[in-house]
């Protein structure tokens, strides 16, 4: 595939507080050399918002489209239908990477995506981790990296995280697009796209921060695998359940202690 064009899209419930900081990674990384001769565009999914995301994203040059679905699968869907309105690009020159309104890229996150594309793949999955300062940045990377083959061989991943989630817009449409979901839509994208005979990359090349708060905005997500972690006294692996069962939607930078507001049921 040679991109053209590359749209990433962020769902967001109330994220006024963690979005400029997830902007302004990706405002970093759109500044890769490797972009230099291809166009970029962020949109932001403001899902039922009732603070200033929508004027923090418009602030920070992202474009905005208002939803009250109160469902993150809808929401993701919504923010590709007008990233592919908006495009200039056919969808077959249009690559989509997604992250998540509290997650951190790092800079040669969208770089990476592009080099995989021109490389013949129509969907890269990616990974995540925490910040080290959390305490449960290590008994987190234990339990997830428990499948993790011995260094200089790849690790062909069994997880999918909607923070760190890249496709080819043709492909996309041809696997039906986001399902409405309120927690693992991207999984159920994934599996379709797989399913349709796509190429379909897992790799923990470059990872995207998540954030270990612990009252995320989806129920059922993330953060109730890091909620039943942190429960757990000794942090055993086989306590909690396995990450990547359910697909995170409230990931990033925060600690997580203030976050009492889930998304709306």
């Amino acid at each position: 595939m040679s991109a053209a064009t590359l749209a990433v899209v962020i769902p967001a419930h109330d994220e006024e507080r963690l979005l400029p900081t997830a902007l302004a990674a990706l405002a970093r990384a759109a500044r890769h050399p490797a972009l230099a001769a291809v166009g970029v565009l962020t949109v932001v999914a403001a899902d039922a918002c009732r603070d200033r995301t929508e004027t923090v994203a418009r602030d920070a040059g992202a474009l905005v489209v208002r939803t009250d679905c109160r469902n993150p699968g809808r929401a993701r869907a919504a923010g590709v239908r007008h990233a592919l309105e908006r495009s200039c690009a056919r969808p077959s020159a249009l690559w989509i990477a997604t992250t998540d309104a509290d997650s951190v890229v790092p800079p040669g996150w969208l770089a990476h995506q592009l080099a995989r594309a021109r490389e013949g793949w129509q969907a890269v999955v990616g990974t995540v981790t925490l910040p080290l300062s959390s305490p449960l940045a290590a008994p987190h990377r234990a339990l997830y990296e428990k499948t993790r083959p011995p260094t200089g061989t790849p690790w062909l991943h069994p997880h999918v995280h909607g923070a760190n989630l890249g496709f080819a817009a043709d492909a996309y449409l041809d696997a039906g697009g986001f399902p409405p979901l309120t927690t693992g839509e991207d999984r159920a994208l994934v599996h379709a796209l797989e399913r349709r005979g796509h190429r379909v990359l897992r790799t923990a090349a470059c990872p995207v921060q998540t954030s270990p708060r612990l009252r995320p905005r989806a129920h059922g997500g993330f953060g109730h695998y890091l909620s039943a972690m942190s429960r757990t006294s000794d942090h055993a692996p086989d306590s909690s359940p396995p990450p990547g069962t359910r697909a995170p939607y409230g990931l990033g930078a925060g600690t997580g202690a203030e976050d009492v507001d889930a998304w709306p049921a």
